[in-house]
């Protein structure tokens, strides 16, 4: 296989929703990745990850979750204003990752399998969208408040996806640091017995030494020996649940 990818922003949906996205040039077939880009926004680091899937035999799409509130402002700028705003409804992060999802099936050489992968509230709504998205797999690094709520005074007004739990479609794999404290050790180990309760895969590991944000090169928070490791256990639960 070629390693060649081509690498755009595109506008998806009837809304037109800007997304990245990058996938193989050869003729596949090949899965689709929907990229949820993490509370600081839709960045470099979102789009290099895309790439990343593209290069790996992947069709890789990042919805920008920040297009409507914030149209055509820089990363930092958008995220500010959504913060400031109390985040994006999860309806609304639901109805777009399945437009991104749909767009990653109608690509002329996917194999019609998609998965979805989100870090911090990424992880999160990586977790939510698979309550309610027909998708095939779903990777939820260090999501913060599926179970708890945002601490007081802060601008977040997220709830709890406990009672959504009952409604996972396809197998999850979360990825966590054992110094984090949203999501906490102790809150990790409650949603794998939740999930557990209701019959749903769950295969989860936790890294000792790092806490939130282990997964970002561009941060002081990346552990490399735990990122490297988790990148392997994405690509070998995608490649099995994906068919990549």
């Amino acid at each position: 296989m070629s390693d060649a990818i081509r690498a755009e922003t595109v506008y998806i949906g009837e809304e037109q929703i800007q997304a990245y996205q990058a996938r193989p040039l050869d003729p596949g077939p090949f899965p689709g990745v929907v990229v949820i880009h993490h509370l600081p926004g839709y960045d470099e680091a979102a789009k290099e990850m895309v790439r990343k899937f593209a290069v790996n035999g992947y069709a890789a799409i990042c919805p920008n979750l920040f297009w409507r509130e914030a149209p055509n402002a820089a990363p930092d700028d958008a995220s500010a204003f959504v913060r400031g705003q109390g985040g994006i409804p999860d309806e609304q992060i639901i109805g777009d990752v399945a437009t991104a999802a749909a767009a990653l099936r109608g690509l002329d050489n996917a194999n019609g399998k998609v998965g979805v992968i989100g870090h911090c509230s990424g992880g999160r709504q990586a977790l939510l969208v698979s309550t309610a998205v027909a998708l095939d797999a779903a990777v939820d690094c260090y999501g913060a408040f599926a179970l708890e709520a945002p601490p007081t005074g802060s601008p977040l007004k997220v709830g709890s996806i406990r009672d959504r739990l009952p409604d996972v479609r396809c197998p999850v794999l979360g990825l966590f640091g054992d110094d984090d404290k949203y999501p906490a050790p102790d809150e990790v180990a409650r949603l794998a017995a939740l999930m557990g309760e209701h019959g749903k895969s769950f295969e989860h590991h936790s890294y000792a030494g790092a806490g939130h944000g282990f997964f970002a090169v561009d941060r002081p928070s990346y552990r490399p020996e735990a990122a490297v490791d988790g990148w392997k256990r994405v690509f070998a639960f995608f490649g099995t649940h994906l068919g990549a």
